[in-house]
């Protein structure tokens, strides 16, 4: 979830902003801990309040690493130059409640259970959801399916190429999930239709077709992350408010077409069906019960696994990797994930 809390945001939001900002500062106790993580030349400051239960640190800041590494793969930078993580604890497993703002160069307040295992953390993906917020422009409310769609569709293809998911794992929750973003009857466009479906996944809709396309016209020498890096580069981070349209524009600009503008010019105020079936049978992605089954001579398969682990151009751009033209068409393996540093700990009860 993202929070804008600019003070020129009128109606329901800025109450529930000002609501939400009350969460986040209250008063730290004597076990609270900071400790700071260097993810190229950004830092994340991580205050772990323990006043509800006793948390492993370790567990806790192994699990911001690998968000870390997951976004930072996937973008080829951390998206914002300081972030502040702050990790309130509760008795019970799992991770809740995630919230971000553009403040202060950004804050992350998310809820981890004092039970929770190694294995939890690792499966998590709320903190890398959280995280992507980060790099793309704040929207207003009309436009709030584009910021949540970007982190639903993102977060599992990040963890892939960090090396921290599989994408037999995420093809089978795309099969399973992304119908749900598929307009209803009465259903209006995205920007007229805030369901929770249409939101998070029609939102996620969106940029999937997005991505597909404009691996298609660029003959899978480019794909979305392209467009999002291009997006961030330009200065779009949570701490900026764009219009949709001008962010979509530089999106298209970096990836060469104008997909994301076309598409948002026909899916914003009316309902676009899409034939997913269709789809994953040209990615070649079959459902077989509750798993799928990758087929790598289907006629877009070069495009599924591209989307899987990036392409040579989106790497070069990202990292040192670079590799020939000719064999652009395809995905490459995973790359190697930015180094992580951790660069000390306090435990003062304020950063």
């Amino acid at each position: 979830m993202v929070q804008n809390v600019f003070p020129f945001v009128v109606g329901r939001r800025i109450w529930l902003s000002v609501l939400l900002l009350l969460i986040p500062f209250s008063a730290a106790t004597a076990n609270d801990m900071t400790s700071t993580l260097m993810v190229g030349a950004s830092r994340i400051d991580v205050m772990i309040e323990t006043s509800e239960a006793p948390i492993s640190q370790t567990d806790v800041m192994k699990w911001v690493q690998l968000a870390a590494e997951s976004v930072s793969t996937y973008y080829g930078r951390f998206p914002v130059p300081h972030l502040t993580l702050r990790i309130v604890s509760f008795n019970g497993n799992g991770v809740r409640h995630g919230t971000t703002w553009g403040r202060d160069g950004g804050l992350i307040v998310i809820h981890a259970g004092s039970k929770t295992t190694p294995a939890e953390f690792a499966e998590d993906w709320m903190l890398t959801h959280e995280m992507i917020h980060l790099a793309f422009p704040c929207m207003p409310d009309q436009q709030h399916w584009i910021e949540e769609g970007l982190s639903v569709y993102v977060e599992p293809i990040a963890r892939i190429r960090a090396g921290h998911w599989t994408a037999q794992q995420m093809w089978s929750d795309l099969v399973r999930d992304m119908p749900k973003g598929l307009p209803r009857e009465g259903d209006a466009g995205l920007d007229h239709t805030h369901t929770w479906g249409r939101t998070y996944w029609g939102g996620a809709l969106f940029n999937f077709v997005a991505d597909v396309e404009i691996r298609k016209q660029t003959k899978n020498k480019k794909g979305l992350e392209d467009a999002l890096r291009g997006i961030l580069n330009a200065g779009g981070d949570i701490n900026q408010d764009w219009p949709i349209t001008n962010a979509l524009k530089t999106g298209d600009q970096a990836a060469g077409v104008d997909i994301l503008q076309k598409m948002y010019a026909e899916w914003n105020d009316k309902p676009v069906q899409v034939d997913l079936q269709a789809m994953w049978k040209q990615l070649g992605v079959e459902a077989d019960g509750t798993t799928v089954k990758l087929h790598d001579d289907a006629p877009l398969a070069a495009i599924r696994r591209a989307i899987e682990k990036g392409t040579s151009n989106s790497k070069a751009n990202g990292s040192a990797f670079s590799r020939s033209d000719e064999d652009s068409s395809d995905a490459i393996p995973a790359q190697q994930s930015p180094l992580v540093i951790f660069a000390g700990r306090t435990t003062s009860g304020k950063l």
